[in-house]
């Protein structure tokens, strides 16, 4: 064999020269742990010492952190955790109702109702009347079930929807958009709630007058024989990317009679007579009222949507602290989340977890308020916050559940290790109750109708205050010297942090009305509208990132335990320096970050990440996801690493992976008793066996 350097030379292919080769890919590999530029290690020296020493100072040296779970818990845990803990109690005390690996469309639609009926007669769970009397609990117990089964989660609440005809400009059209509350299963309900225009007959050249969209309980079976109705036509929609455990369909009417009696008739009503009353005086207010009702709808998918993430996020940190792949050379191997690269996927994801759980608790609570008060500018708020944060948040949750299977390499792909069912369960969740494009469009609508109160003098709603008392300090130049302050402690700052983000949404926001003013000349509104539109959703995101900041920052400074106030406000200063560095571009060209401060906030951003790793476990804990809740084999709180070595995906078939998989549950459910496993015993038997 000729050396490649030498072709004059021969050389013998030994196991010395093997194991040289190897220990230069060692080498290479290693160097994925070299700590970040100007923390620890520094040039020369031993490079394991140094990443010992970072380990050591991230664990509680100087400027560490250490999280106490049991305070951290305490300081999440909302409302309503103790009914949470007695649905998750109930479903592991009935691994019946476990939803199975493979399940087909009618065993799941059938599983989905006897898990609804069981949660409510014998656990004692009214969620609907939660609904009414305190949305709160409602929303914890929605979470709660759609961590056992989102199917069950979204067949709780918001169940039905269905479209006659793609358009929905149902202002605009004559063809009605309906959207379908069943009260029942859909292909065993016998009414239905139908959004549709009142058209009111005139004696002029029209014939009608359009009174706009108003509300109708429809029967839509007869209640003894349970037979469609005349005129009515239901249609299954089959099988879905995911979500097969609801029911959905789609209803046709075809001269269907409505009782003047059946119309809901809170935002306006008809007499005997004919006539037309409301309190509202436009067709766009009354509609605004009627869909306003169903913003419920959008609080419970971006509250839901952060339980998906906790949930994946703990399986991907939970494998990825076990997992070990490689090391230094002739030390034994390390954890995958000691490779900076892993930390960069997860560290700023688990950041955003905590940033998106102290969001929408503030979102459920301004919008049980609003239940209560029935105040219009509250109203107005949760209308567009919550538009904004279950179209930013629910995005955020489908890119993060592939970044997490990715993340767990061959492991992830494996079914029951749960990736892929969450991820084509929670996938509708960007576009039901509003598309999430369009729902930004809304959130763009409202910040410009702030703009002009700003300086027409008017009173903004509460979270676009700082619109009013900072406008003018954003839009002025930035200041070179701050420009350039590059310490830890500024930057670390959450008056800079959120400055940071105000600033670049004020400037956002100033630019675009501009440029629309602009186009409107030519391309008028609508074509103005459409030519910026990315830039509007651009502004929309970046005003969600500024409430999520402001609440999460609130968060950690009333938080009462110090250790645990420490421990959030690393992980608040990773999220909100990750944003920043993100977005660099924009800041860098309007000079509010010099080139020296953007070096130092990436380099702040990856010694955030490794501190953040040290307390990783810590802080997916402190979630209190049990095992019959998460139930991935990678994601248990404590199961044999020796085992999960020998858990290779890449090279165990389907079945052998499905056998070690069962053996994992035999050791980890013998040190507690766990009936719920028994059922996913049983799906892995069946995969086993296939």
């Amino acid at each position: 064999m000729q050396n490649p350097r030498n072709p004059t030379e021969e050389i013998e292919p030994d196991l010395d020269h093997d194991l040289d080769a190897a220990a230069r890919r060692m080498g290479r590999l290693s160097l994925h742990l070299a700590p970040p530029p100007g923390r620890g290690g520094g040039g020369g020296g031993d490079g394991a010492a140094a990443v010992l020493g970072m380990e050591r100072c991230a664990r509680g040296g100087k400027g560490g952190v250490s999280v106490e779970r049991s305070a951290m818990s305490e300081y999440m845990r909302g409302k309503h955790t103790e009914i949470q803990e007695r649905v998750f109690e109930y479903f592991n005390s009935r691994p019946d109702l476990q939803t199975p690996l493979e399940i087909s469309k009618s065993e799941h639609r059938e599983l989905c109702m006897r898990q609804l009926l069981g949660l409510v007669r014998e656990a004692g769970i009214r969620p609907f009347r939660y609904a009414f009397e305190d949305p709160w609990k409602y929303f914890a117990v929605a979470e709660a079930v759609g961590s056992i089964d989102m199917s069950l989660g979204i067949k709780m609440g918001v169940q039905y929807r269905a479209m006659i005809n793609h358009n929905s400009n149902v202002i605009a059209d004559s063809i009605r958009k309906l959207i379908v509350q069943s009260l029942g299963r859909f292909f065993h309900g016998k009414f239905a709630t139908v959004f549709a225009k009142l058209l009111l007959p005139t004696h002029d050249e029209k014939g009608f007058a359009d009174m706009g969209v108003h509300a109708f309980i429809v029967p839509i079976r007869d209640m003894k024989t349970h037979q469609t109705l005349p005129g009515i036509e239901i249609h299954d929609c089959g099988y879905k990317v995911g979500l097969n455990g609801v029911d959905n369909g789609a209803l046709k009417f075809s001269s269907v009679r409505v009782p003047r009696e059946n119309l809901l008739n809170r935002f306006g009503d008809v007499s005997r007579d004919g006539k037309y009353t409301s309190s509202l005086p436009t067709i766009g207010k009354r509609f605004a009222a009627t869909l306003g009702e169903l913003v419920g709808g959008r609080v419970g998918l971006a509250y839901s949507s952060v339980g998906v993430l906790k949930i994946s996020v703990t399986i991907a940190v939970r494998y990825s602290l076990l997992r070990q792949q490689f090391g230094p050379p002739k030390q034994p191997e390390i954890s995958i989340l000691d490779y900076q690269s892993q930390q960069h996927k997860l560290m700023p994801m688990l950041a955003s977890t905590y940033a998106f759980h102290f969001a929408t608790s503030y979102l459920v609570e301004i919008y049980s308020e609003m239940k209560k008060s029935h105040d219009e500018e509250v109203a107005g708020d949760v209308h567009s916050l919550s538009a904004g944060l279950k179209a930013y948040i629910t995005s955020y949750t489908a890119k993060s559940l592939s970044v997490c299977r990715e993340a767990c390499g061959g492991h992830g792909y494996a079914a029951v290790n749960r990736f892929g069912s969450l991820r084509n369960d929670h996938d509708i969740f960007q576009t039901f109750e509003g598309d999430n494009t369009v729902l930004l469009q809304q959130v763009v609508g409202d910040l410009l109708k702030q703009y002009k109160k700003k300086f027409e003098g008017g009173t903004l709603s509460v979270t676009w205050n700082y619109l009013r008392e900072s406008m003018g300090t954003y839009l002025s130049q930035p200041n070179p010297v701050t420009a350039r302050w590059e310490g830890e402690d500024h930057l670390r700052d959450p008056s800079f942090q959120l400055d940071a983000f105000r600033y670049r949404t004020s400037r956002l926001l100033h630019s675009v009305v501009l440029r629309l003013r602009k186009h409107s000349k030519n391309l008028g509104a609508f074509g103005a509208w459409n030519r910026c539109l990315n830039h509007l959703l651009t502004l929309a995101e970046s005003h969600i990132e500024s409430v999520i900041l402001a609440k999460f920052i609130e968060a950690v400074q009333s938080c009462p335990d110090k250790n645990t106030r420490d421990a959030l406000k690393l992980v608040c200063d990773l999220y909100a320096l990750d944003r920043i560095w993100n977005d660099i571009g924009t800041y860098r060209n309007v000079d509010y970050v010099a080139p020296n401060k953007a070096k130092a906030i990436h380099k702040l951003t990856d010694y955030l990440c490794y501190q953040v790793r040290s307390v990783a476990r810590e802080l997916v804990d402190a979630f209190e996801l049990p095992d019959h809740v998460t139930r991935a084999p990678i994601g248990l709180q404590s199961f044999n690493s020796s085992r999960l070595s020998m858990l290779s995906a890449s090279f165990l078939p389907g079945k052998a992976y499905a056998l070690e998989t069962l053996n994992l549950f035999g050791e980890v459910s013998s040190s507690y008793s766990n009936p719920a496993i028994e059922n996913v015993k049983q799906s892995v038997i069946r995969i086993s066996e296939s």
